[in-house]
């Protein structure tokens, strides 16, 4: 009993040592800082206000502006009091203990190759569907998540648009997450087929390709939530996005379904074959699973919430803003591994060797980008290639792998033109630390700190 009292007793005097070294830190020696000194210094680390990690601080900080005449400022007891639940994570971002350290200088990078794909022209919007033949080929927006939760944004971030095939990667994870690799794989393959993902052909077992093509992804739809009715099967799958998503926006566009819908002949026709071939499990409804197929084709996402999914794969499966797992972590690389070699339509080999990162596009002008252990990226501009790729969503991939070592096949120290985030120092563009965070942080002793943060946690 009295060695769980010490216990408790230490971690608390280690909690309070960790609010007054973050508010020391961030004053320097000041007796108050504002609220808004304070909101500006965790902007500049890549954590946002609406932050879910973050809800019980913003709580108080917002009581404070509340009871406040004139500017909002916190002395060290209301400091505590606003930073007391989230410490660890503040003091980690304050620290500079993300995976990406300079995140200002980071960002101020990605807006540069935000603007140079910008002014890529050509390409056509997809008019097959009427209801994506809507939008204007000048929209383009890019956002990222970190695995830490830092983000950013820019463009046309908030505009929702359906994520069409980049659904497929997400529904093949949950499926395998739900069912196991061994079952989902007697009725699907792992190969690129070298074909257009609408083609009415099989592997020479008479299976889809892999489940990036839309007779995997068809296929794929008819293992998940296997018995339940279609409007359980499509909950169960807007649940499961929204928590990839952090339970930020995941909406469905019922005009889009039906233009799938009454447009679908190709996907008909794959299905039918499917029938003919059996491939789907025994008992399975093939036109049900159309229909379940052309609904989560027409899930839609904004930028910002398609990069907290691409993030989620990036995390192992742990939503960096929320930390629930939500897919194991064999589902994760299974899935990561598929996009690599066939997610980008019949550019996937090409995208592999240039790029060399997971990715999955889609129709609507989407690409979801994912850079293992470090972020996820959604791009979107609905003007396509020739092959159905976002022109400056690819434009964006590759420049953003030839400006950082983010290919799969860098050699992380032989590879010295190109610049590496994760490092706080190395190149010249890392711009010096922030006034609040100057002096005062490089006289903390590393060691000192990581053993407060394990106590805390």
């Amino acid at each position: 009993m009295f060695s769980v009292l010490f216990c408790v007793l230490s971690s608390n005097k280690v909690v309070a040592g960790l609010e007054d070294l973050l508010f020391y830190t961030i004053t320097q020696g000041e007796e108050k800082i504002s609220v808004a000194r304070f909101l500006a210094a965790l902007k500049s680390t890549g954590l946002l206000t609406s932050d879910p990690r973050l809800r019980d601080c913003m709580r108080q900080i917002h009581q404070a502006i509340q009871e406040s005449v004139g500017t909002a400022m916190m002395d060290q007891e209301l400091f505590r009091k606003c930073v007391g639940s989230n410490i660890v994570l503040l003091t980690q971002a304050i620290q500079r203990k993300f995976i990406i350290p300079d995140f200002e200088s980071f960002t101020s990078l990605i807006n540069h190759l935000y603007y140079n794909a910008q002014a890529q022209k050509g390409g056509k919007v997809a008019n097959y569907i009427p209801q994506l033949a809507k939008f204007s080929p000048d929209l383009w927006g890019v956002s990222l998540c970190t695995v830490d939760g830092q983000r950013h944004a820019i463009g046309d971030t908030d505009m929702p648009f359906c994520l069409q095939s980049c659904v497929k990667p997400l529904e093949y994870a949950l499926a395998v997450h739900e069912s196991g690799t061994e079952l989902v794989h007697r009725y699907v393959g792992k190969e690129p087929s070298g074909l257009k993902f609408n083609k009415l052909y099989l592997d020479e077992e008479d299976k889809p390709h892999n489940p990036m093509v839309n007779a995997g992804a068809i296929v794929i739809s008819s293992l998940l939530k296997p018995g339940s009715n279609k409007a359980e099967k499509f909950d169960f799958m807007m649940d499961y996005l929204k928590r990839m998503a952090g339970r930020e926006y995941v909406g469905f566009s019922n005009a889009t379904f039906q233009s799938e819908k009454e447009t679908g002949d190709r996907n008909y026709a794959i299905g039918y074959y499917l029938k003919e071939k059996r491939c789907f499990p025994s008992g399975v409804d093939m036109m049900a699973a159309l229909d379940f197929y052309f609904q989560l084709c027409s899930i839609e996402v904004t930028c910002e919430s398609g990069s907290v999914m691409a993030a989620t794969l990036a995390n192992g499966g742990i939503c960096p803003i929320t930390g629930e797992r939500v897919l194991s972590a064999e589902a994760v690389r299974n899935t990561l591994s598929l996009m690599h070699s066939c997610g980008m339509y019949d550019f996937s080999g090409q995208f592999a060797f240039h790029v060399g990162l997971p990715a999955k596009s889609g129709v609507s002008g989407a690409v979801l980008l994912v850079v293992p252990n470090i972020m996820g990226v959604m791009c979107w501009s609905p003007a396509l290639d020739r092959v159905g790729n976002s022109i400056r969503g690819i434009h964006f991939c590759q420049e953003l792998v030839s400006l950082f070592n983010f290919h799969n096949y860098d050699n992380l120290r032989h590879f010295a033109k190109k610049l590496d985030p994760r490092r706080q120092t190395g190149h010249e563009r890392v711009r010096p630390q922030t006034k609040f965070q100057s002096h005062s942080v490089n006289k903390l002793n590393t060691v000192v700190f990581n053993m407060m943060i394990r106590h805390a946690s």
